[in-house]
């Protein structure tokens, strides 16, 4: 074993023992580059599951799973295993899908996914409920596109997130080919995949099959994201390595680079905590690739491989400082960073409706709630993608833009628009258009209460107080998750829940409307009659006293309904 832990351990501080690794790195050690026994496991005929370590090991396959927690009591009285099923995650950088791609991925959807795609927060698409004899006919439906379900899990550079404001037509096809050629340079490089999946011939290397990785991978998921100001609608702030665009007079001049987001934490554990990432620095477009080695290598080696629950590049940070870390990374780079350049964000939502671009291309964004593609909303986007000759793009927000629209080709657009009410998806209320929420239960193993099924009921009570006080289009963001990990960001909300229990929550308000700050509890662990009541006082005094254009958020905290969290570590206090 010596041999495993002195390569995972180089260049990382002595002072963690090499014999003292979590059990998933030795995990990941012995799995053989991700292989394990999955093969195996996928034909094996008396469980619907994958044994042992396979199931955590699929996750870098892009693969979790999962079972039906609505019906989980009921088939244990049967004296059944659970309902077994996969959850598919593509990886799409930049979120950027052709027609052929979404109807392929239409056609996977109905066929094996219970009918419906999810439109995720990190601008992919997730395919639920898919059956273990049909995995392998599923990824190998994605391959026909080229598109596949790589390191959309597990300990690695998770899916490339970039900005994808439609007006900017040159400056983001430039950004999302970096944020694209980052994706294709961080995934991992073993065959598992392909041997699996595809049924492959495994093939000798030379050298080490993963250079990068190693046999241990990351110590935990690593998020990269890309953005353009003044949209923030990617959450910069929350990606363990972004990338802030910086341009004059529409031309790339490089990026100023952030490090340390993260928002997962944990209930009743308070050394863990969501962090908003730092600006370190800037670098010109050439470097990015560098900046990500870098930056990925040293997490790789300093990162805790024993508390999973510390693992993250935030709490690395925070660990060995922000200053240490930093020149770290300019040790591996060989230079040093330049001064970080100004910027400005106004928002981290999106363009509702129809927008022009520089290019004169029309694009639409449509609200999907909560990213459900589902009934007639499935049916009129397969219907568009028949016939829609530019792309589509998945927002960080879990809605869509019918992007690159000739302009003579938009009233055929409208039509099937119209003809499918998708038309009327984006009559929402200024809080219901800026709302977001996880898939959470039935099928998220970590769920403790519902948010995808939920938020949309919760919003419509929120409405109707916001209604009394004639706010009813006051852009809001308000964040839901299922368990405190933190999927749908919800805290950078300016309102946000997260489950505790069935029916029960923790409250969160302050958050800043561009991504910029940290929200801070409010309630712990309570049901709904508490939340709307406690928001009907907040919400009746912020229509009394807001000043000019004051945001909700920034109006929490200038009135002291919550205390400003200025850092991650002290967002517990």
């Amino acid at each position: 074993m010596t041999s495993i832990l002195e390569e995972i351990d180089r260049s990382r501080d002595v002072s963690q023992p090499l014999d003292k690794l979590g059990l998933d790195e030795t995990m990941k050690a012995n799995s053989d580059q991700l292989r394990g026994t999955i093969a195996a496991g996928l034909v094996e005929e008396l469980t619907a599951a994958v044994p042992g370590n396979d199931i955590k090991l699929m996750k870098f396959h892009g693969l979790y799973q999962q079972d039906d927690r609505d019906i989980r009591d009921e088939r244990r009285w049967q004296k059944l295993e659970p309902a077994y099923t996969f959850m598919a995650r593509v990886r799409l950088p930049g979120g950027v899908c052709t027609p052929s791609q979404w109807l392929k991925l239409d056609e996977l959807g109905r066929a094996f996914a219970g009918n419906t795609l999810r439109l995720t927060t990190r601008q992919t698409f997730q395919l639920h409920r898919v059956r273990k004899q049909n995995l392998r006919a599923t990824i190998q439906g994605l391959r026909d596109v080229l598109l596949d379900t790589k390191a959309a899990c597990g300990d690695d550079a998770r899916g490339v997130m970039c900005s994808v404001n439609p007006l900017l037509s040159e400056l983001h096809a430039e950004v999302y080919a970096l944020a694209k050629a980052a994706s294709d340079h961080a995934i991992p490089r073993t065959g598992a995949y392909r041997e699996i999946w595809y049924g492959e011939e495994q093939t000798q290397s030379s050298g080490p099959e993963e250079p990068l990785y190693g046999r241990t991978y990351m110590p935990r998921k690593f998020k990269i994201g890309f953005v353009i100001p003044p949209s923030n609608d990617i959450d910069v702030y929350a990606q363990d390595l972004g990338f802030i665009a910086i341009a004059a007079r529409g031309r790339l001049e490089g990026f100023n680079v952030a490090i340390g987001g993260g928002m997962g934490r944990t209930d009743q554990a308070p050394k863990t905590y969501p962090r908003l990432a730092d600006v370190i620095g800037f670098v010109a477009a050439d470097k990015v690739l560098g900046v990500c080695d870098a930056v990925m290598q040293v997490q790789r080696d300093y990162g805790d491989r024993v508390d999973r629950g510390h693992a993250r590049f935030k709490y690395t940070i925070d660990d060995r400082g922000l200053d240490w870390i930093k020149a770290e990374i300019e040790a591996r780079l060989g230079f040093s960073l330049a001064p970080a350049r100004s910027y400005q964000f106004t928002t981290n939502g999106d363009p509702i409706g129809w927008t022009r671009g520089e290019d004169g291309k029309e694009h639409c964004t449509l609200f999907i709630e909560n990213g459900r593609v589902i009934g007639t909303v499935m049916d009129g986007l397969r219907a568009l993608a028949r016939i829609h000759k530019g792309t589509f793009r998945v927002t960080p927000n879990q809605n869509l833009i019918i992007a690159d629209i000739a302009p003579k080709a938009r009233p055929d657009i409208e039509g099937v628009m119209k003809e499918f009410g998708l038309d009327r998806l984006n009559q929402g209320s200024g809080l219901r258009l800026n709302s977001m929420a996880c898939v959470a239960l039935p099928t998220c193993g970590l769920a403790m209460a519902e948010s995808e099924r939920y938020l949309p009921d919760l919003v419509g009570k929120i409405e109707k107080i916001l209604a009394t006080h004639h706010l009813e289009n006051e852009p809001i963001t308000i964040r839901m998750t299922g368990c405190p990990n933190g999927c749908a960001r919800p805290y950078i909300g300016e309102i946000a829940l997260t489950g505790r229990a069935p029916g029960k929550y923790n409250l969160y308000l302050g958050g800043g409307f561009h991504g910029q700050r940290l929200n801070k509890m409010v309630l712990e662990n309570v049901g709904e009659a508490a939340i709307l009541d406690l928001l009907g006082k907040v919400i009746g005094q912020f229509a009394k006293e807001r000043l000019p254009d004051e945001r909700f958020g920034d109006f929490a905290i200038r009135a002291g309904l919550v205390a400003e969290v200025k850092e991650g570590r002290h967002f517990n206090d």
